[in-house]
């Protein structure tokens, strides 16, 4: 059988090991191959649920069964909740285990030792097979349960139901989907506002977003966005690194002035996979009590409306990796398009300065012909990271084609740019690469354009006049900083 592994991109793919001794480790990492790195745990010092909410979750746990067994309840039900982690149960005593207990319990099968390479390998297919089919899996089980409960509700409540999540799944903007879910809600229920926050579970620091029904004056929105702060707190946010507000209707309303205690506060959860990833809040009427079948139908409705969220979450994040260079991480040639039209924009309103910055290794073809294409990779990957490190948030930092880096600098004069641009040149060149038992370096040439002051330009003419700057520090011994419109000589050449 041809050896199947779950890929993610070149790194190892983790798995976990609880106690497992040395010859059953060799055994396992034999059958998996290079693609796949174990960290085993000695006995009792197994991860903790801190660990298991870290974004980088293992792909697969092999927990021998005595292990398993010494484990408390709770312990137990903390490594069933990680839906991402498929459990393999090594059968390391003499008690048979029959296969619907192993399966109650969570794992996806049970092993003898001795751990051969064709078993390891199709645990590894069982594994890799429900990785893949595991979303689809858990939406049509979700679909089944929300059937079988709209078909007790009554009437109205189906039709009420029905007609939110056909609202809902009409869009993938949160914006949208919330407004028609205020739109909904207002046929069974009395909602005067609808806001919500959502933020990224697994952080040490959440990031939260808030987008609330409409904008406001700056008193009542303050109250708002405390109280949403505070219910996001409550329900698993945790300590929050930043937040940010947009609105669900950009314009400003009579009805959207009314403050939290002005009517009858609902808080309820949004949740994806026995995760709290964020919160609805409604302002209902004042004295307004909701009957036990109006919770019911309320609890049905968010349901809909957070799944439909979290599809709009998932999709906001897939789009934002799209906008990336898959190998460095940082912007792609689009996005760097993209945002050089509208900073050329922005700048011809506001007259501020703008700087680009043409980044062109020198003599990478020789890396790659020397070392090898993973050592021009893994450049190309340590030049992104000082790139990112070097710039600001608001910089945009942009793998252009192959070797070549480009940097949007907005607000910036040239006299700042080429100070940047000779850190840039000075952290690469101080650079050491060790790859395959070998040291070497790499230099840069960088092409520097700036518009300043009242001056016009488009994006063609910023990038053409930062290309010919780094045509003449490549022309003039590389390895150098030439700002657009000046002597290389007698503005920065460095050799």
């Amino acid at each position: 059988m041809p050896r199947q592994t779950m890929k993610r991109g070149r790194r190892p793919e983790l798995m976990w090991g609880f106690a497992l001794d040395d010859s059953i480790m060799e055994q396992i990492e034999q059958g998996v191959g290079p693609g796949f790195h174990i960290r085993n745990f000695p006995a009792g010092a197994y991860p903790a649920a801190r660990e298991l909410s870290q974004d980088e979750k293992p792909a697969a746990a092999w927990i021998p069964w005595s292990v398993w067994s010494s484990l408390a309840e709770h312990r137990r039900d903390e490594y069933r909740s990680q839906e991402d982690t498929q459990r393999i149960l090594i059968q390391d005593g003499d008690e048979e285990l029959q296969m619907d207990r192993v399966l109650s319990e969570g794992f996806l099968t049970v092993v003898r030792p001795p751990l051969t390479r064709p078993k390891v390998q199709d645990v590894m297919f069982r594994a890799r097979e429900v990785k893949s089919l595991y979303s689809d899996i858990y939406r049509m089980t979700e679909e089944i349960m929300l059937e079988r409960e709209l078909l007790a509700r009554k009437t109205d409540q189906l039709m009420f139901l029905n007609k939110l999540l056909t609202s809902a799944t009409e869009s993938l903007e949160a914006a949208t989907i919330l407004a028609n879910a205020k739109s909904s809600l207002g046929l069974v229920l009395p909602v005067k506002m609808l806001h919500a926050a959502f933020w990224n579970s697994g952080a040490d620091a959440a990031d939260v977003e808030i987008l609330l029904n409409g904008k406001m004056a700056p008193a009542v929105e303050s109250a708002w966005v405390e109280r949403i702060m505070g219910a996001a707190a409550n329900m698993g946010a945790g300590s929050v690194n930043g937040f940010q507000v947009g609105y669900t209707d950009p314009a400003r309303r009579p009805e959207y002035s009314l403050s939290p205690d002005e009517g009858r506060l609902v808080t309820m959860p949004l949740t994806a996979g026995h995760q709290t990833f964020g919160c609805l809040v409604l302002l209902c009427e004042p004295g307004y009590r909701l009957g036990k079948d109006q919770v019911e139908t309320l609890r049905s409705a968010v349901n809909h409306v957070g799944l439909a969220l979290r599809n709009a979450m998932t999709f906001k994040e897939v789009k934002l990796r799209a906008d990336r260079d898959g190998l460095t991480r940082i912007y792609n040639r689009q996005s760097f398009d993209e945002r050089l039209v509208y900073e050329i924009k922005r700048r011809a309103r506001y007259r501020h300065d703008l700087s680009l910055l043409m980044v062109d290794l020198d003599h990478f073809k020789s890396v790659n012909d020397t070392y090898g294409h993973k050592a021009g990779d893994m450049v190309l990957r340590r030049v992104g990271e000082i790139l990112t490190s070097v710039f600001r948030t608001t910089d945009l930092c942009a793998r252009y084609g192959g070797e070549e880096f480009v940097v949007l600098l907005p607000h910036t004069s040239e006299e700042a740019a080429w100070k940047l641009a000779e850190r840039v040149r000075t952290a690469i060149e101080g650079c050491s690469f060790h790859f395959d038992g070998k040291d070497f370096a790499i230099t840069a040439s960088i092409g520097v354009a700036s518009v300043e002051g009242s001056s016009l330009t488009t994006d063609d003419d910023l990038v053409i006049k930062a290309d010919k700057a780094l045509y003449q520090a490549k022309n003039n011994g590389r390895n150098m900083v030439v700002v657009s419109g000046h002597d290389a000589a007698t503005r920065n050449a460095v050799q």
